[in-house]
């Protein structure tokens, strides 16, 4: 499924540290079919036009800004911590090593609101975890999430799913 897209994908052999197949989508984005090809693809995955997509930094703004674009709905940037002016509204994750922190403008959400939640990747699922808390926070209905790679065996996609969250990915790659 989808092996037109996952031919566009370069893996880069033990980045950042050895052992990682690291899965680089800047070649998808260099092929502007195979890009738009995705944005389509995502959107059909999706279904119905939700209020807004979440995407989250970095590289889930680029599909997310796109894949908004596409549907007709609105963006909000959920960020790392201190990128936003303004007041903001924020949740602190567990890392491997230590805790992060992504944030989102305290009035980008209405009550009730359908939010996709948008990355590039989904792996262990913590950086997701903490989007979906966040974005249902304040207020929001979150139960679909969309990435163009699952790496299956990190199990990310799982812990959504176990939040009640629907997975849509377009390409797998087992074994990383």
């Amino acid at each position: 499924m989808n092996d037109d897209l996952r031919r566009l994908i370069r893996t880069i052999p033990d980045y950042p540290k050895p052992g990682v197949q690291f899965r680089d989508i800047s070649t998808l984005l260099l092929d502007g079919t195979g890009f738009r090809m995705t944005i389509e693809r995502l959107a059909a995955a999706v279904g119905p036009v939700p209020n807004l997509i979440a995407g989250i930094e970095a590289r889930g703004f680029i599909f997310g800004a796109a894949l908004a674009q596409v549907m007709g709905c609105g963006l909000v940037l959920l960020r790392k911590k201190n990128k936003l002016p303004g007041m903001v509204t924020g949740i602190n994750y567990a890392l491997e090593y230590g805790v992060d922190r992504i944030e989102m403008h305290s009035d980008a959400v209405s009550p009730g609101a359908r939010v996709v939640l948008v990355d590039d990747l989904i792996a262990t699922g913590g950086t997701a975890l903490a989007g979906v808390e966040l974005l249902r926070s304040a207020g929001a209905v979150v139960d679909i999430a969309a990435f163009v790679i699952d790496l299956p065996d990190l199990g990310g996609a799982g812990h959504l799913r176990a939040k009640g969250v629907d997975v849509k990915t377009l390409v797998g790659f087992a074994g990383d």
